[in-house]
């Protein structure tokens, strides 16, 4: 069937894909009188579908105009139904929430329309989705959300701030006693999510490598909540978990080699500055026939979509302004540059081994322009600011900075956004090692506010 769907609308989907603006008005159709049943499903990241998908179609159902909605457990942990009224008809969405690698399977065997996915899709199942279309591109990739994959102790654990190197030891085993770190004393215990989680991806990915492995000690959970609630209680415990659960727990900054220690705070992490920072996406086939589902994932992408985003615990991608600590860093130019600036919580990152604009990038030139189409920044300029990682000579790091820079400005010309002379600071201020595959984060362009 999607083949046949993929033969017969090749020749208008580049057309559709450019009609179609993923950061489109909050404004979605009210339901028709005939809406009944099952609109769509989504299943994968608990992460996601714990709290915040719920909400988000919750909100969605408020704007199209329903009424009576509630969100019921069903049969099975980790599922729910978000049901509403459409006059006497009865609507709902289905969705479960048992790790990110589920949600591809859902899609890929029909029975979800949106994979959930706190980690980008992987080699095998773009592979297996193939026949849905490119679930690499932007009509199918949609980032949700930034969250910080949060590193959490006990509230009265005297431990602030630990490097990557030691959270590996600590995970792996190889650190077993408070002691050994140099705070307090006695065995540690380590939790930590399940194998079909895309938290549990993202840290194994991050911090444990193809080097570590997770010690055999470790306890499993599949629920965040769960997870933080019992490190908050334990002592002499440690774990992982996102951003919007991090509850009672404590959350120690973390640092990669020859970086700053960075807190997972809101700036920080949306501008994915901060080391365990990570996205939250949604993916659907490209040839999908389900138009609810579409305009859902349009309504996500808007600012009443981000608005509960922020509302849910996570960091948002709406932009906003921030004033620089005066102790900050850098080069004396840099620091001049942005003396009086605001930095906004925006940083322009690139496709992997291209000089492109990734998915979520577009979408934020988009939400860039909204941003500076308001009266308060009226008469304001931007400034661009490119970085990036060690090369062979300094000089050529700080063109390849600057060219980056470049290559933004050029997006927001094509929005009528002007914007200061751009600047390049080749690897200065890395927020990575520059000895690991991580430094492709130092690839980046930040934007202030003048």
């Amino acid at each position: 069937m999607y083949l046949f769907f993929q033969r017969l609308c090749r020749p208008i989907t580049l057309l559709l894909i450019c009609l179609l603006n993923p950061i489109a008005s909050a404004a979605v159709s009210p339901f028709s009188s005939d809406s009944n049943g099952k609109l769509f499903s989504l299943q994968g990241s608990n992460t996601i579908g714990a709290q915040l998908a719920p909400s988000l179609v919750r909100d969605y159902f408020t704007a199209k105009g329903a009424t009576d909605i509630n969100i019921k457990p069903l049969g099975t942990l980790n599922e729910v139904r978000v049901q509403a009224k459409v006059g006497n008809n009865i609507v709902f969405v289905d969705i479960a929430a048992h790790g990110s690698s589920t949600g591809f399977k859902g899609v890929s065997l029909a029975q979800a329309d949106i994979a959930m996915a706190s980690r980008p899709i992987k080699d095998s199942e773009f592979e297996a989705l193939s026949q849905m279309g490119d679930m690499r591109s932007r009509r199918a990739e949609h980032v949700i959300a930034i969250d910080g994959l949060a590193i959490i102790v006990h509230p009265r654990n005297p431990i602030n701030q630990l490097t990557l190197q030691q959270i590996s030891a600590v995970f792996s085993g190889q650190i077993k006693d408070w002691a050994e770190l140099g705070k307090g004393k006695g065995r540690i215990n380590i939790y930590a999510r399940d194998d079909q989680s895309g938290t549990w991806d993202t840290f194994k990915s991050l911090v444990l490598g193809k080097r570590y492995s997770l010690s055999s000690r470790a306890k499993r959970f599949e629920s965040n909540d769960q997870l933080s609630d019992i490190v908050a209680a334990d002592p002499r415990g440690i774990g992982f978990v996102g951003l919007a659960s991090i509850r009672q727990a404590k959350a120690i900054a973390v640092s990669d080699e020859n970086t700053l220690p960075q807190a997972p705070e809101h700036l920080t992490i949306a501008t994915e500055d901060y080391p365990l920072s990570r996205r939250l996406f949604l993916y659907a086939p490209v040839y999908s026939t389900n138009s609810e589902a579409e305009e859902f994932l349009r309504f996500v992408q808007s600012e009443a979509g981000q608005k509960q985003v922020k509302s849910t615990g996570f960091v948002a991608q709406t932009p906003i302004g921030v004033k620089p600590e005066e102790s900050r860093e850098g080069p004396s130019e840099y620091l001049e540059l942005t003396q009086n600036a605001e930095r906004l919580s925006i940083n322009f990152r690139f496709s992997e081994g291209s000089a492109s604009l990734d998915n979520k990038a577009q979408q934020d030139i988009e939400r860039l322009a909204k941003f500076m189409e308001k009266p308060k920044n009226q008469g304001r300029e931007l400034l661009l600011v490119g970085f990036g990682d060690e090369k062979v000579s300094p000089e050529r790091s700080v063109i390849l900075s600057k060219l980056r820079a470049v290559t933004v400005r050029s997006a927001l010309r094509d929005h009528k956004i002007n914007t200061a002379p751009v600047q390049g600071f080749g690897a200065y201020l890395p927020i990575a090692s520059n000895n690991s595959s991580a430094k492709i984060k130092n690839r980046r362009v930040e934007v202030w506010l003048l």
